[in-house]
């Protein structure tokens, strides 16, 4: 039946939209464009015919949600950063199907999900901004997942990503990535001196932190990751509180996977967060 062919844990960081503009920052970003590149550029030779993200921007306060519209299509301007992401145009075919389908694998094994088809409902940037990089064609299908999840548990968002996976190589004709689209480290600079870390990561012990579970990463040292990542994700700032993480994780044997990292962009610092694009092999 159908297969997860890439499986990615990525940067969304609003800095990549502004290295694009002229003026004294143009080119900042370039290496994490050049990241979102090759992986669309994977997803392309591994026969990928829908991206769906795991999107650390789209906030739920109950149950999860998967935003699966037939067509996605807009001008987008981020509430968050409107100095940063303004006035950028989108539009990516959706793949209503198969978002049904994720949602129903979902619920049944126990995370109550809903699929979104009818719905205005807009995409965030967390899904939008490596779809400008990898996807600038409308090449891919896209479906996105909500994980920045205020009140729920990190087993259950693991249980829907394996969920998810199952649904995928069970009952979808066709070949699918899961992307994880957020940060490590989450500390924002603070306010007033935000423009001294747009390089930076707030903290030494969150930049330290940050570079031991990317090694843990590409050792595959997976056990000792996911014990950690509740007090990982609290006590490091996790964006989303690592709902894409587990989730991705999750899709991929939780605890009993075995695979080693690939650093596709180098770890960065960005307006005081730890950034990162990698692909875990499926």
């Amino acid at each position: 039946m159908g297969q997860l062919a890439l499986a990615a844990k990525i940067t969304h960081v609003p800095s990549m939209y502004l290295s694009e503009l002229p003026g004294q920052h143009q080119g900042c970003r370039q290496a994490a464009i050049d990241g979102h590149k090759e992986i669309g550029r994977r997803c392309r030779e591994l026969g990928v015919d829908t991206i769906v993200v795991f999107d650390t921007h789209w906030l739920v306060n109950s149950g999860y949600h998967v935003n699966c519209a037939p067509a996605f299509e807009g001008v987008y301007t981020s509430n968050e950063l409107p100095h940063f992401i303004k006035n950028l145009p989108y539009a990516y075919p959706g793949n209503p199907a198969l978002g049904q389908l994720l949602a129903d694998a979902a619920t049944k094994a126990g995370v109550h999900t809903r699929a979104h088809d009818a719905t205005t409902l807009a995409l965030e940037y967390g899904t939008l901004v490596p779809m400008r990089y990898m996807n600038p064609d409308q090449h891919f299908k896209v479906v996105s997942v909500s994980a920045m999840c205020t009140v729920h548990s990190l087993a259950d968002s693991a249980r829907l990503g394996m969920a998810m996976r199952q649904a995928v190589e069970e009952q979808y004709e066709g070949k699918v990535a899961f992307l994880a689209s957020g940060s490590l480290s989450h500390r924002f600079a603070q306010n007033g001196v935000a423009e001294q870390y747009l390089h930076k990561v707030w903290s030494p012990f969150l930049e330290s932190f940050d570079h031991d579970v990317v090694a843990m990463w590409q050792r595959g040292d997976w056990k000792t990751f996911c014990a950690m990542l509740p007090e990982y994700a609290e006590k490091c700032h996790g964006e989303g509180f690592m709902h894409d993480t587990a989730m991705l994780l999750g899709a991929l044997g939780w605890d009993e996977y075995q695979g080693k990292a690939e650093v596709i962009t180098p770890y960065f610092g960005s307006s005081g967060t730890g950034q990162i694009n990698v692909v875990l092999p499926v």
